[in-house]
Parts: structure tokens; C-alpha cells; sequence
């Protein structure tokens, strides 16, 4: 899983701040490392699958549409909420 090609495409489709983006490319690879979707759902972690998955959320930035996915995945498959985001430095624009 390319971080930084993830993190440039979540700035095209959803801007947000560089560390926003920054900590979801980081979980993303974490969640492609731990090899829990690819078990669950035959779903390899790519860049340009995450931006397609987090395009169906409702709206946000790409951490609200980040822990969306998330919260999907937690409620239909279990084990997915330590994937959740849930700090990154507000500040760094």
C-alpha cells in the first residue's frame, strides 16, 4: 500500500489537512498489513481502493469517511474499530 500516493489522492477527492491525511494513510497501510481485509473480503488495500470505498460515505473529510468505512466494517464483519482514527494535529494546514 503506497502512503503517499494515498495521501495525494485523498487531498484530489477530499482535502482535509496534510496530518489528517497523513494519519489515514498510516492506518490504511496498518489495516493493509494486518491482512484482516484481505481475509474478510478478498479486498486488497490500494490507494485507489480506499478513495473508491470512502467515496460511498455520506460526506466529510477523510477521516469522518475514513471511520465511516470503518464503522461499517466493525458492524458487519467485527475487529475493525482499532482501525478508527482518532487524533491527528489540528493545526498543521
Amino acid at each position: 500500500m503506497d502512503r503517499r500516493h494515498l495521501m495525494d489522492r485523498l487531498d484530489a477527492e477530499f482535502g482535509g489537512t496534510p496530518a489528517e491525511r497523513r494519519v489515514v494513510a498510516r492506518t490504511a497501510g496498518d489495516l493493509a498489513d494486518a491482512g484482516v481485509l484481505a481475509d474478510d473480503l478478498d479486498f486488497e488495500v490500494t490507494a485507489e481502493g480506499v478513495v473508491d470505498q470512502l467515496t460511498d460515505a455520506p460526506g466529510g473529510s477523510p477521516a469522518e469517511r475514513w471511520n465511516w468505512w470503518m464503522g461499517a466494517l466493525e458492524a458487519s464483519h467485527g475487529g475493525y474499530r482499532r482501525f478508527r482514527v482518532t487524533a491527528w494535529q489540528r493545526e498543521d494546514s
